[in-house]
């Protein structure tokens, strides 16, 4: 045995000795990677009923648009920081002032029919948006009728606006529909015709089939387009189905009818996180909940004192109402632009929850109990009380009763004021006749954020500056950033209005809402960002796949060390 062991010691060292004096040993290692492949059929459980698929129709149906996202393509696109992308457009130019727009559209751009798509497609559909014949919004309508659009030639398309705007690329990412299938019919003819219900597009989807159950659509098959002009899908088809809401889509999930559900509420998310072999996508909504606050009502002079309102929103236990109220599936609000955005401030402040620094601001500002047994802080003989007018909803009046508590622990009085929305916009905020409203501003479709609408001192009267914040420093912000085309000068004038913003509290924002999106876990690739529009979480599809298969890596050179 001793022998033994001597000979394979001696042996070892002979080795050793000879690998000493040879160049490093070159070993080649193969490593496997997943590679997606094209094939697969995804279906998708729709919230709502079919309407027409028509992106000049779909304003006011959210289902009909979740499918147009697929079949129609715009100039631009955004991506999830809400910077545009150039979708049929190759490139753009824009003037000097800020008010001429060129779009070169690319080369090998075509319909789902094999035709080329032109600027006449492009004017055919603007004039469509300016008709008073379809269901434009109207505000969208009256846009659209002071923008002058002019063919270059057949793959260039020019928009004169009467004044800078550089918010324009949101409106330039309307679904772009053929004139040379729709071009012979009226406006009052298109919202009937068969075209609706077969369309033509130049997205990455075309359509294949409907699928109809007793003389009713069910759903709506959609196939990959091979000459699409970006990347061309992984997954061979798309299913979607129909269901009323939300409890019937998990059900029909349940029960292997499809492998996505559009949209969850609150009554299924946690029974949809509970389900095996699925995934949760989140993302943040383009909303914001908030407080206005009526700064220009001498009757409430508190209001007028930015370290009380400051105060009054340090009171407010939003992360208690969030997970309380919202079932968690929202953030905490800090300003009036989204987070995600290119124009978002990132170090903007924070107010946190301290209910004890915001009673000491309110005694600071001069706020106490009186003598004699009352409990509402007062003034000069002015008590803190206040109405309260919101949304009349269960979800709202829950939020409000919270945000009455909150206060009242402070010493302020508040009266609830339930009304519907259209009374809130129409009888209160419209008219600056209100003390305190409790709101949801939607931003959907706008990934600009554009704060201007809301908070200019020129939309005080008749725009939708409803607290009546007059305020030069941060108006002055808002218009530079409204007419300048450089986008780090206008995230400049946006971190620096945001600033401002959180220094002075006009208004409370509490909270961001967040959607989300369910799809079985035999579905790979999916990524989901901030949203502009539910839709959007499909804008990665074409990297989404279902079918795969292992391909070698390229060699790597691994020399063993001498």
């Amino acid at each position: 045995m001793r022998w033994q062991l001597l000979v394979v010691v001696l042996a070892l060292v002979a080795i050793g000795v000879l690998l000493a004096g040879q160049q490093p040993v070159v070993l080649q290692q193969v490593a496997s990677t997943v590679q997606p492949v094209t094939g697969g059929t995804y279906s998708e459980a729709l919230i709502g009923a079919f309407g027409r698929l028509n992106p000049v129709l779909d304003f006011y149906n959210q289902a009909d648009r979740d499918i147009n996202k697929l079949i129609y393509s715009g100039l631009v696109g955004f991506d999830d920081r809400g910077l545009p992308v150039g979708d049929l457009a190759e490139s753009w130019g824009i003037s000097q002032d800020g008010t001429v727009y060129n779009f070169s559209i690319r080369p090998d751009a075509s319909w789902h029919d094999g035709m080329p798509v032109t600027s006449a497609d492009i004017i055919f559909t603007v004039n469509l948006l300016r008709s008073d014949d379809l269901p434009v919004p109207d505000d969208l309508r009256e846009f659209w009728k002071q923008i002058e659009v002019l063919p270059l030639d057949d793959s260039t398309v020019q928009f004169r606006l009467p004044e800078a705007f550089s918010p324009f690329l949101d409106y330039a990412a309307f679904g772009v529909l053929p004139e040379h299938k729709l071009g012979s019919l009226s406006p009052a003819e298109i919202m009937d015709a068969d075209f609706n219900l077969e369309p033509v597009g130049s997205g990455p989807y075309q359509f294949k089939s409907m699928l109809s159950e007793d003389g009713s659509i069910k759903g709506v098959v959609l196939t990959s387009f091979d000459d699409y002009h970006r990347e061309t899908p992984f997954i061979d088809e798309i299913v979607f189905y129909y269901y009323p809401d939300s409890q019937s889509a998990v059900t029909a999930y349940l029960g292997g009818e499809v492998q996505g559900i559009s949209q969850l509420d609150q009554a299924t998310f946690y029974q949809v996180l509970a389900a095996p072999g699925i995934n949760m996508y989140s993302g943040r909504l383009p909303q914001l909940t908030q407080i206005y606050l009526n700064l220009d009502d001498p009757d409430l002079p508190f209001f007028q004192d930015s370290n009380v309102r400051r105060a009054l929103l340090m009171s407010l236990n939003r992360q208690w109402m969030i997970d309380n109220l919202l079932d968690s599936q929202s953030l905490i609000a800090d300003g009036p632009i989204f987070p995600g955005s290119w124009a978002y401030y990132e170090d903007i402040e924070r107010i946190p929850y301290n209910p004890d620094s915001a009673l000491a601001a309110l005694k600071e500002a001069g706020y106490t109990i009186p003598s004699g047994g009352s409990s509402v802080r007062e003034k000069d003989g002015v008590p803190f009380s206040f109405e309260l007018v919101h949304p009349a909803t269960p979800a709202h009046t829950a939020l409000a009763e919270a945000i009455r508590r909150d206060w009242s622990k402070l010493g302020i009085d508040v009266q609830l004021n339930p009304v519907s929305y259209e009374e809130i916009l129409a009888d209160y905020l419209e008219p600056r006749d209100y003390q305190a409203a409790l709101v949801d501003i939607n931003m959907t479709r706008s990934p600009d954020p554009d704060p201007y609408p809301f908070w200019d001192q020129a939309q005080i009267n008749d725009g939708q500056n409803y607290s009546n914040w007059d305020d030069r420093q941060a108006s002055e912000f808002l218009e530079r950033a409204r007419i300048s085309t450089d986008v780090g000068e206008r995230a400049q004038a946006y971190r620096n209005f945001q600033v401002r913003f959180t220094s002075e509290m006009p208004a409370l924002p509490l909270f961001y809402p967040v959607f989300s999106y369910a799809v079985d876990q035999e579905v790979l690739g999916i990524s989901m960002g901030p949203l502009y529009d539910l839709s959007d979480r499909h804008n990665t599809i074409s990297s989404w796949y279902m079918v795969a298969q292992l391909a070698p890596a390229a060699p790597t050179d691994n020399p063993t060390p001498p």
